[in-house]
């Protein structure tokens, strides 16, 4: 097994413990030690990080590998599944170069793009994070996802069924198909008017037999919920994550908090932000438009409940919902700034939302999300400090050195001119 010391970064551990300078080595695909100093001569590599921000790599919380500049349903309905798989790769080459090591997956325009991404990435055969695949969204008749009407009856990117057995052979199908993640509707949502974000379209027993069904494959169950019983329903139901979860009430903020142990949120903060901000105008969706649309008060409540959250310990991810026209695969980062900006967090604990929270949420038995002796070797170099300006992580241009289990998928050019081979150095 090849040994690789990364020397003199600054060392950032996401365990709570203050960032240090010093060395890391990673041995095969592990981590062996953190912070002490090795005879550069017994690495098979040594790669100099003087300057260098050295951190776990990050996990994009609520994964749509096969959205790229998509304005409108039609965007994820018309395309072909041979060529919506090669926009699901672009998207997980665009999550590993920005540092995004691993993938939870939400869902995605045909049932198994993800599978056969995270197939072709553990294969060796594309570039990619670790991918928890997710498949399509499942929905019930008239609510969000459903893109049919009386007259024109359409199959939208969503499976629609109605009633427990409907919803439990739907989840059974996904888990045969190799799902891994699997995404109910349970609430409403602003881009379908006749149920909108405070409804909540998909029944309790519904919702408990997909969480019993999943759970018995050994599979995740996640749920787009923003309305206040949507929530409730979905943390009595055992649900795994809880996407966007806007509003909220006392009664709900005590039921996460005592479920904090066991479930994840991700409040997908960036497609309001930069709606709200104007990045979306040049596709019909400006600050106006998503007025009419009750955006602002979607955001208010967000933040409102979010920063309720994290003062209660609720394990946040960060991500969600990019690949849209206005915001591109690899921009997740991103997130890090909101959750600074909108909930209060520090930019070390916004960091732990991207790292130690997110490999939990990944499983691998605890074994992802930081650097620790023993673990999996998922880091990131970043040519800044994100401590002191979180925008570094913003993108993939300050990310100057990728690995994912303990194998390099990205360095830069004037980080690999300072690597060098201490053996054959010896031997000259």
């Amino acid at each position: 097994m090849g040994r690789t010391l990364i020397q003199n970064a600054t060392i950032f551990t996401a365990t709570g413990a203050e960032p240090f300078k010093g060395d890391l080595v990673i041995e095969g695909n592990r981590i062996v030690s953190v912070g002490s100093g090795e005879n550069a001569q017994t690495a098979d590599e040594v790669i100099d990080a003087s300057g260098m921000f050295c951190m776990p790599g990050m996990t994009e919380g609520h994964t749509h590998l096969s959205f790229e500049n998509v304005c409108a349903t039609e965007d994820l309905i018309t395309p072909s599944p041979e060529t919506q798989v090669f926009t699901a790769a672009r998207g997980a080459k665009a999550l590993i170069e920005a540092g995004f090591t691993s993938a939870y997956g939400a869902s995605e325009a045909k049932l198994k793009l993800a599978v056969a991404v995270r197939e072709e990435v553990n294969a060796g055969c594309l570039p990619g994070p670790r991918i928890r695949a997710g498949g399509l969204e499942i929905s019930v008749t008239g609510a969000m996802g459903d893109e049919s009407t009386a007259h024109n009856p359409r199959i939208g990117p969503s499976t629609i069924v109605d009633g427990v057995e409907e919803m439990r052979k739907a989840v059974r199908l996904h888990c045969r198909e190799g799902i891994d993640n699997v995404k109910l509707d349970v609430s409403g949502d602003p881009f379908y008017p006749n149920t909108p974000g405070h409804t909540t379209p998909m029944t309790f027993d519904e919702i408990r037999v997909a969480a019993e069904t999943a759970h018995a494959y050994g599979r995740k169950i996640n749920a787009h919920t923003r309305s206040i019983d949507g929530t409730k329903y979905c943390v009595r139901a055992g649900v795994d994550g809880l996407f966007h979860t806007e509003y909220s009430d006392e009664e709900l903020l005590d039921m996460m908090e005592e479920a904090k142990d066991r479930i994840f949120v991700v409040p997908t903060v960036g497609l309001f932000a930069q709606i709200m901000g104007g990045e979306a105008s040049g596709h019909g969706l400006s600050p106006e438009v998503g007025g009419y649309m009750n955006i602002p008060d979607l955001l208010e409540n967000s933040i409102k409940t979010h920063t309720e959250l994290r003062k209660r310990g609720i394990r946040h991810l960060i991500g969600g919902d990019y690949g849209f026209g206005w915001s591109p695969q690899g921009t997740q980062g991103r997130d890090l700034k909101f959750f600074v900006d909108f909930y209060g967090y520090s930019p070390a604990d916004a960091l732990i939302c991207a790292t130690a929270n997110g490999g939990l949420a990944m499983g691998y038995n605890g074994e992802l999300g930081t650097l620790e002796a023993g673990k999996l070797a998922d880091l990131i170099l970043v040519d800044g400090d994100p401590l002191a300006d979180i925008s570094v992580l913003s993108g993939p241009d300050k990310i100057a050195l990728v690995m994912k289990d303990g194998a390099i998928q990205k360095i830069i050019p004037a980080l690999a001119t300072k690597q060098h081979a201490p053996a054959l150095e010896a031997a000259e």
